[in-house]
């Protein structure tokens, strides 16, 4: 058991110009733009030394730090949510870095806390990164390729990512529970640094799936189950229910 205090900061990766659902970040979400929400969550949780936004966006930049928040301006073009973090984290002093997903303003703090625990528990020095699954109760959801599902071994470590149903239901009555990727990484500062370094290969290519390609480079994932789905926010339908459960 590792009882040596983390250092854990949490970063917000934000682009303006999301692909489904272009400025969904400074979309209204009653009364608060969804990034300065979820910037306000991670803050709220009390888990972290420093809550940061890191985008390349002057208009994200200054909703959060004219609400008195921390916001950093990316200085290159990133392809994923890693590569933009892992700039911003490189001359820090951090041992564990939290990837919170900017459109997941309804962030649960004792999920994050069993994210956390796992860099202290006994698989710890084997852990690189770890992350959220939560159990998929109706198929239209395993079959939705808009959720990423995840397969893992006995000590929960991530087997692969797919957009595709994983395990392939062959056999209906193998007593199998499909699970849901909820987005939300811890990260040893090393796996990031190291994560940007290395160039893209063929399965997160075709999968479009940055975790995939931690596990081509040999990295562990440990997966940590949660029952709390979270609200992402992908599209116009998603903001709208958002905005009822905030109601």
């Amino acid at each position: 058991m590792n009882t040596t205090p983390l250092k854990i900061i949490a970063m917000i990766p934000a682009r303006y110009a999301a692909t489904r659902f272009p400025a969904k970040l400074m979309q209204d979400l009653n009364g608060k733009t969804v990034i300065l929400r979820t910037y306000e969550a991670a803050k709220s949780t009390g888990l972290f030394e420093e809550v940061y936004v890191v985008t390349d966006s002057d208009i994200i930049y200054s909703e959060i730090t004219e609400n008195g928040g921390k916001a950093i301006m990316s200085k290159k073009e990133h392809q994923c949510g890693s590569d933009r973090i892992a700039e911003a984290v490189e001359d820090m002093d951090v041992d564990v870095v939290v990837n919170v997903q900017g459109d997941e303003p309804m962030i649960d703090k004792e999920s994050l806390e069993k994210v956390l625990d796992v860099f202290r528990g006994k698989d710890a020095e084997k852990i690189d990164l770890a992350s959220l699954k939560a159990p998929i109760k109706e198929w239209k959801d395993v079959e939705n390729p808009n959720h990423v599902k995840v397969v893992t071994n006995k000590e929960d470590f991530a087997l692969y990512f797919s957009r595709s149903p994983i395990p392939y239901p062959r056999e209906k009555e193998a007593g199998v529970t499909w699970f849901k990727h909820i987005g939300i990484y811890a990260f040893r500062k090393q796996a990031l640094l190291d994560f940007q370094r290395l160039p893209m290969l063929g399965l997160e290519a075709a999968e479009k799936i940055e975790a995939i390609r931690y596990l081509e480079y040999g990295k562990n994932i440990k997966m940590v189950e949660t029952n709390v789905k979270g609200v992402g926010i992908d599209t116009p339908e998603d903001l709208e229910r958002a905005r009822q459960l905030f109601s």
